[in-house]
């Protein structure tokens, strides 16, 4: 099967094995926003997927 190559553009997995995203909502609309919430979106989040889905959508990783 092929890895789903627009959702492996999204994620990044480490050298463990972990994968980690980047958390939503930091595109637009932004402008109103505190400096705190702002911040605190562009930290990376810890993604859990399970096996199933993790050999549907990264195959090849």
């Amino acid at each position: 099967m092929k890895t789903n190559k627009s959702f492996s553009k999204r994620i990044k997995v480490t050298k463990s094995g972990k994968i980690i995203v980047r958390k939503p909502g930091l595109n637009h609309f932004n402008a109103k926003a505190s400096r705190n919430s702002k911040m605190n979106k562009k930290r990376s989040a810890l993604f859990v997927m399970t096996n199933k889905s993790r050999a549907r959508f990264l195959s090849n990783m």
